[in-house]
């Protein structure tokens, strides 16, 4: 068969597995919360920094150049110099190496804010994307707790400012310290019980999934689920384990304040962190921030590898309708803590650090789902219709469209065919104009555009039966001169305005 006779292949458009399109409406919507987020931080006195989208492979930290190709987790690609790059997997990690390579030209304590693309190189599933927004606020070189209590206040106000309301949101607060501290004073301190503490704090995570029970197992021989399937335990004794669940299971840390410490009595890091937790308890209750919106919790226990000492988390309290129709509750938007190693692996001296993370799309499904985000109006564009494609007749339209975009009105001229003028307007109902702008010969001629209200014409349309009463109706058009043109479309625009709060 002659080669010259086959088709060339057609180029199959397809999306990334793990990617996603965003819309006009979401891209609105994100704009409008991070807008809302950005006033809550510049409030606080922070500054915002932007970081690249690629770094070099060991400043991210979690993975090691030295692998042929090190893309567990990260995109990377290999630089000409022969060194590895890997694209952003969180935004804390970039800004320990801008602290750390800018050291003598920051101002400590140096309180920064960024928002920006983030990539996950993980199996993609429901809900879970390889790419993804967050929002991070960190403050670096503050070494005091009150810099981990006021990054709680901070998220419970931006929480508010999203229009959350108190009752369906909790900033929830633990510490690193004192979980180390349970864990030795149970018998697992020490390098080589690191395997085990690990088991206990992977159980401990399960709590909110498998409830107190489901964690026990977790905690001891084992857990078998309901298709059979066994999950290996932590392999600790009852007294073990019940002082690790009096722990996660602490509700009022007023009242279980004293029988904390006592846990953790001998163990320097408990000590410390206990304090720390009372610190944290006592600045943000004078700040006026009761129990309800920010609270000490003991089963939170997220960052393990990555934080050393306070955590916290932005809980939903709320329920939502999940895809298979159930009711379930929101749950974690957000999260951080103190990450005081993390600058220091570049400088050779300690650098505490602390920050907040918001996940941008988790937070803005959740906004959607209360009726908070997408409810400002975008009004479609103006259409300015084109009669006649001649030189001078082009130019008029061009004007009339200038016109209205200088008086600030959303505008747009015909840019397809604008011989079946049909067409034009059918464009403008898909479209959703409010209004179309009409100038033929005989306009031009007079000096005048014909102003059609698409909205008015739409509903009159439906209440006139035949086509004599159409023409006599002229619906919803007027003839205005050409000087009156803007003047005449914001007062219609006004009146829709009108209509559209009287219905709503």
């Amino acid at each position: 068969m002659n080669d010259k006779s086959k088709k060339p292949q057609k180029l199959k458009a397809r999306l990334p597995r793990g990617f996603v399109d965003r819309s006009a409406a979401d891209i609105r919507a994100v704009n409008e919360m991070t807008a809302k987020i950005r006033e809550v931080y510049e409030r606080y006195g922070f500054d915002p920094v932007e970081t690249p989208l690629m770094e070099y492979t060991d400043a991210l930290g979690k993975f090691l150049p030295d692998a042929d190709r090190p893309n567990e987790g990260v995109f990377s690609v290999q630089d000409d110099d022969d060194q590895w790059m890997s694209l952003r997997y969180d935004l804390t990690a970039p800004l320990a190496r801008h602290v750390a390579e800018n050291f003598n030209d920051i101002q400590l304590p140096y309180r920064t804010y960024r928002a920006g693309w983030v990539f996950r190189n993980e199996k993609p599933g429901p809900g879970r994307f390889r790419q993804f927004m967050q929002f991070d606020a960190d403050t670096v070189g503050a070494p005091g707790v009150q810099a981990d209590a006021e990054m709680c206040m901070m998220m419970a106000d931006t929480m508010e400012a999203l229009g959350i309301k108190r009752g369906d949101y909790v900033i929830r607060v633990n510490n690193r310290k004192v979980l180390d501290g349970v864990l030795e004073a149970i018998g697992l301190g020490g390098d080589d019980k690191a395997g085990a503490r690990l088991a206990v704090l992977r159980a401990i995570d399960k709590l909110d999934k498998f409830g107190p029970e489901g964690v026990r197992l977790l905690l001891g021989e084992g857990r078998k689920d309901e298709s059979g399937d066994f999950t290996k335990g932590a392999g600790l004794n009852a007294e073990q384990i019940d002082k690790v669940l009096f722990f996660v299971g602490i509700k009022d840390y007023a009242e279980s304040a004293v029988h904390l410490a006592e846990l953790v009595a001998g163990t320097e890091k408990g000590v410390e962190g206990v304090d720390e937790l009372n610190m944290i308890r006592s600045l943000v209750l004078g700040g006026g921030y009761s129990p309800d919106r920010i609270k000490i919790d003991p089963s939170v226990v997220r960052g393990l590898e990555y934080y050393t000492g306070p955590v916290f988390e932005a809980e939903l309290q709320f329920a939502v309708t999940n895809e298979k129709g159930e009711k379930v509750v929101f749950g974690s938007v957000g999260g951080g803590g103190r990450y005081d190693g993390l600058v220091s692996r570049f400088m050779g001296q300690p650098v505490p650090a602390t920050g907040f993370s918001i996940g941008v799309s988790r937070l803005m499904t959740a906004l959607k789902n209360l009726g908070k985000l997408g409810q400002d109006e975008v009004l479609a564009p103006v259409l300015v219709t084109v009669m006649d494609g001649d030189v001078e007749s082009m130019g008029r339209y061009q004007r009339f469209t200038q016109e209205l975009r200088a008086a600030g009105i959303r505008a747009e001229m015909y840019q397809g065919n604008w011989k079946k003028f049909g067409n034009q307007l059918k464009y403008a109902d898909r479209r959703g104009c409010p209004i179309a702008i009409i100038q033929g010969g005989d306009e031009r001629a007079a000096g005048v555009v014909q102003i059609k209200d698409l909205i008015e014409g739409k509903r009159l349309s439906g209440e006139i039966e035949d086509n004599a009463a159409w023409r006599e109706a002229r619906v919803a058009q007027e003839t205005v001169p050409e000087g009156e043109l803007v003047t005449k479309v914001r007062e219609i625009l006004e009146a829709q305005a009108e209509d559209r709060r009287r219905a709503g």
